[in-house]
């Protein structure tokens, strides 16, 4: 029977899963978003259902989502959900907090493979944060880590792997620029979040938690 764990070590996971959200909500509002580099994953979809078919954004996001959490639910656990919950209700409302009273501008227009560093670095370790430590941003974490469970490929490559093929999709309505730069930056992301989820692992984290399939726990 698995043990119930301490309290200091549930407040250390739970600050842990806040700080990796809060570190995503960061870097894409003052990263990607005020650098205009694209989005993959759902979000990338959501806005092609929008521009081919003139479909809501959010409503997209919910049809995607809920699947995605209920297989998480059969397959991962009722705790993996709450976490991933409160990840994503820590990564909108950090969002939103930045979007309205953050005074801070970094402006890389002229320097766009810097920005395509920040980004990748920002939020793969924001991310993988986040992953290793029981929980997922959205839908598209979700997927990552089932299809990474049953294909034995690392959660970075399905990462890069889905957002390469939302953003080929976006060439059809974003400047071929900014794509290129968004895919650069998402090259970057999944050897990040490889290196997160990977480094350090414990057995004793492993027995909690379960091996992360293709990821080695050496340092890459």
């Amino acid at each position: 029977m698995r043990r119930a764990k301490p309290l200091r070590q549930q407040f250390a996971q739970l600050s842990l899963i806040l700080f990796g959200s809060c570190l995503l909500a960061f870097a894409y509002y003052h990263i990607n978003f005020q650098n205009h580099l694209s989005e993959g994953g759902f979000v990338g979809l959501a806005l092609l259902a929008k521009y081919g078919f003139n479909l809501p954004p959010a409503a997209t996001m919910l049809v995607l989502d809920i699947p995605l959490f209920i297989m998480a639910w059969l397959l991962k656990g009722r705790q993996f959900i709450w976490n991933t919950i409160l990840a994503s209700l820590a990564f909108s409302g950090f969002y939103e907090l930045f979007e309205r009273f953050s005074p801070i501008v970094i402006n890389l227009s002229d320097y766009m493979p810097v920005a395509s560093l920040l980004s990748g670095v920002l939020t793969g370790l924001a991310t993988g944060i986040v992953l290793r430590f029981g929980a997922a941003t959205g839908g598209d974490d979700i997927m990552s880590v089932l299809l990474s469970k049953y294909t034995g490929l690392s959660i970075g490559t399905i990462f890069l792997l889905l957002d390469c093929m939302v953003l080929s999709l976006s060439f059809l309505y974003l400047p071929v620029k900014e794509v290129l730069y968004t895919i650069l930056a998402v090259l970057i992301a999944s050897r990040v979040i490889n290196w997160t989820i990977g480094k350090g692992t414990t057995e004793e984290e492993e027995n909690v938690h379960g091996p992360v399939r293709g990821v080695s726990t050496s340092h890459r």
